[in-house]
């Protein structure tokens, strides 16, 4: 087994993505983790101030309550890399067959709560926005609220694979992400990063 350590720097705000209603969260949210028992444990971390602005994602709170993300949102993020970088031409995500299941069976990140280490100074801020939708009544417009880190906010985490030669391609997806963030509202350019790999003995 291949082990990288990534540090990422935030280039744009991080949007948080979990429900702030921990009623919502256990329903939709937690239940799309790919793992049953992470549900309780999303919804312990949301914290019990969170249920006051239910319509808001947050980030969730260690016991300390600092805001971190969890593991599989960074699988997330490689699983929709591959899916867009292999409409791009000579990409070496081209080449990976049933990319989905690859990633699930042969790619790892640990921790499972991977810290956001905000600058000096910093705290945790909001974000809103208007959405816009075309429904059969016509354009409906709302409001969407989210907590944010700011630019600067750096991550460390350790990617595990269980092939080789898999090492170019999670290359190839992290700096997918300086185009193209992660969390809330990435398609806007929230949540783009930079990133140092270092391999791990």
């Amino acid at each position: 087994m291949k082990t990288i350590e990534f540090t990422i720097t935030y280039i744009d705000e991080l949007l948080g993505t979990a429900s702030a209603d921990p009623e919502i969260h256990a329903r939709f949210i937690a239940s799309k983790a790919p793992d049953a028992p992470s549900r309780d444990e999303e919804v312990a971390a949301l914290g019990p101030e969170a249920v006051e602005e239910r319509a808001m994602t947050v980030f969730p709170r260690d016991e300390q309550g600092h805001p971190f993300t969890y593991d599989y949102q960074w699988r997330g993020f490689f699983k929709e890399s591959c899916g867009m970088l292999r409409r791009a031409d000579k990409t070496r995500s081209k080449t990976l067959k049933a990319y989905k299941k690859e990633i699930d069976g042969l790619v790892f990140v640990s921790p499972r709560r991977i810290a956001l280490q905000l600058p000096e100074g910093a705290t945790v801020g909001e974000c809103q926005r208007p959405l816009r939708a075309q429904t059969a009544q016509g354009e409906r417009v709302a409001l969407a609220h989210s907590e944010t880190v700011p630019a600067g906010t750096q991550q460390t985490f350790q990617v595990h694979l269980l092939r080789d030669d898999l090492e170019p391609l999670v290359m190839e997806w992290m700096a997918y992400g300086r185009l193209h963030g992660t969390g809330q509202w990435r398609n806007s350019g929230k949540g783009r990063f930079t990133f140092e790999a270092r391999p791990v003995a």
